[in-house]
């Protein structure tokens, strides 16, 4: 026997289902953009491109797409020791590294540069990380427009050497890079802490940056430190989000004696703005 199903029922059920997934909604609110990963296989293109090759901070790591999957409902970025021969890849992406034939460890950076901006509003995502030396997960934000720190740089989250760091950088009326910046060391949040699911959030608005990790305000930017140091202003125009494993380079330690692979967890990402 067939089961025959109303369309507008089948329509209530999935209004349901959504509404149950995020009945947490913040008050006023408005879910904007999300990705729950819950599709086995790569991110969705749609919504995730990736950083490729050497990029920044003199980092140990060759970025690589196949070092970011979803699986069991998380995305997953890969931290891996292996040695990758470069001789075949482009100049361009080995530039940083003096032209090295060879990457020892190779991950992932996944960004929604291109697919999705925003500008004010509540970010969420809940991560795992694991706080071990040469390990630098980071979940953090870029300006459309303008070079770095011109465009503006938010650190929703950074771990390396036994710190969570909460930061914002622009260019400051000098020319050099300012940086509001907090450090919490790990041991502070609790015993096994890294062996847990944790919620970062950004919340946003034209006068501040609050970032905190479940519930916990870690640093509060006031944005109008960087009031006229560039055009336009580095946060009140869009940014774009970064998800990443960096392994040892400028501050992220030695990675020689740490276990591989070791996987960066991902549940969710969620993007509120005000429902006005």
């Amino acid at each position: 026997m067939k089961l025959f199903i109303p369309a507008l029922t089948l329509y209530a059920i999935a209004c349901c289902a959504a509404a149950e997934l995020h009945a947490d909604v913040p008050e006023g609110m408005r879910l904007v953009w999300s990705d729950e990963f819950d599709a086995d296989g790569r991110p969705d293109p749609e919504k995730w491109g990736y950083e490729r090759g050497f990029v920044r901070n003199r980092e140990l790591q060759w970025y690589q797409p196949e070092n970011a999957f979803c699986e069991d409902g998380m995305l997953v970025i890969e931290g891996r020791r292996e040695r990758k021969d470069l001789s075949d890849e482009p100049r361009r992406l080995r530039r940083r590294e003096r032209q090295r034939p060879f990457a020892e460890y190779t991950a992932a950076s996944v960004t929604t540069r291109g697919k999705f901006e925003w500008r004010h509003g509540l970010l969420e995502v809940r991560a795992k990380v694991i706080a071990a030396d040469g390990l630098w997960p980071a979940i953090w934000t870029l300006g459309v427009k303008n070079g770095w720190p011109a465009n503006g740089e938010v650190d929703v989250m950074e771990y390396y050497r036994g710190d969570i760091l909460a930061n914002a950088a622009w260019r400051g009326e000098n020319g050099r890079t300012a940086w509001d910046s907090s450090h919490t060391p790990v041991r502070d949040l609790g015993k096994d802490w890294d062996a847990e699911f944790h919620v970062w959030r950004m919340d946003w608005d034209a006068d501040r940056i609050v970032l905190s990790v479940d519930d916990r305000v870690l640093n509060t930017i006031e944005t109008t430190k960087a009031d006229g140091t560039t055009q336009p202003h580095p946060f009140q125009q869009p940014h774009y989000l970064l998800l990443n494993l960096a392994i040892g380079g400028t501050n992220g330690g030695d990675p020689s004696k740490t276990q591989f692979p070791s996987r960066y967890l991902i549940d969710y990402v969620r993007v509120y703005q005000r429902s006005e």
